[in-house]
């Protein structure tokens, strides 16, 4: 009993002795450049947001914020890399809607726990995907492409930024909803997803709005419709896949900021609240917006609370869609 008693106080004696410690750290922290994983090549949407992100994060830090691309197999790896990471705040995830919404429920096994493996900090943007297709192909709308698929079954190619990518989602509940036949070919990313489509090699893809919004707007790419249930505010004019044929069809993306689990409390919300200021500066609003995405910046409990809410939602998806990855 005596035993048991000392232990406890030894226990007791040694949390409040580290107590000061940790709260010091946080209070120094960031003491040295920050590392932001992306599980994407540079140039596409991921990519493009986090560098925007890591730029404003620096800045108010007062460290550098350096982007580590990960390419590989839709977020896995480097999803996998920060769940390993040491959980002081200097490795950083970008994670997405493929590592934390489908992945795990296309996959038989990830590398990772979607939920208990992190420590959330903040949800940072939702934006819708896009229909763009090769100028050269004859279809000005998704019933033409749906026309097109079924008088042609197999001889349409759509391009995604990999397996259990949420393009390569969308092209397959498009396929079922639709009726038609597809051949779909991943890439290692969004940016080469797009380039595919740019150069003919694939006649469709199913891509972010942010990477894809530029060649559009330039005509290099038609853009017929949206993913999302509503219209995109940047780009109004461009009807969803929803009314222009399949009525129900919703896909959207998403990003945020995650923490290897047990980084110290004090620290995801230091990391909470530059981001969130971050957003909520007028400038960074607009280039986002302009790009397609809607900046959200909430608490980590909210985005912890988003992230299960989307694993239950993709895994229902996925099984009525029947798409499996081994």
């Amino acid at each position: 009993m005596q035993k048991k008693l000392l232990m406890t106080l030894a226990t007791l004696a040694m949390l409040a002795a580290t107590a000061p410690v940790r709260a010091q750290a946080a209070d120094s922290y960031p003491s040295k450049p920050i590392r932001l994983l992306v599980g994407f090549p540079p140039g596409g949407s991921t990519d493009i947001l986090s560098r925007q992100v890591g730029l404003r994060l620096a800045e108010s830090l007062g460290q550098q914020v350096v982007i580590d691309n990960r390419a590989g197999a839709a977020g896995n790896l480097a999803s996998e890399l920060v769940a390993k990471g040491n959980p002081d705040g200097y490795t950083l995830l970008m994670a997405t809607v493929s590592s934390h919404g489908i992945n795990p429920g296309l996959y038989k096994k990830v590398p990772y726990d979607p939920v208990k493996d992190y420590a959330p900090v903040t949800l940072i943007a939702s934006y819708p995907l896009i229909l763009a297709v090769n100028p050269g192909v004859p279809v000005k709308n998704v019933k033409e492409l749906i026309a097109l698929a079924k008088g042609k079954p197999g001889a349409v190619r759509f391009g995604s930024s990999g397996n259990g990518s949420p393009g390569h989602l969308s092209g397959e509940i498009f396929k079922g909803m639709a009726g038609v036949d597809m051949v779909h070919v991943p890439y290692k990313g969004g940016a080469p997803s797009t380039l595919a489509v740019l150069s003919g090699e694939v006649q469709i893809t199913f891509a972010t709005l942010p990477g894809a919004m530029p060649h559009i707007k330039s005509g290099k790419l038609n853009g017929p419709a949206v993913t999302t249930a509503k219209r995109s505010p940047a780009l109004p004019e461009v009807p969803t896949i929803a009314e222009s044929g399949l009525p129900g069809f919703d896909v959207s993306s998403w990003a945020g900021l995650m923490a290897p689990a047990g980084t110290p409390k004090a620290v995801v919300q230091k990391l909470n609240t530059a981001t969130v200021k971050a957003l909520a500066n007028p400038d960074m609003r607009a280039r986002l917006a302009g790009e397609g995405a809607e900046p959200v910046g909430n608490t980590p409990e909210q985005f912890a609370a988003f992230v299960k809410v989307e694993l239950a939602k993709w895994a229902l998806a996925i099984k009525q869609a029947g798409a499996q990855i081994d």
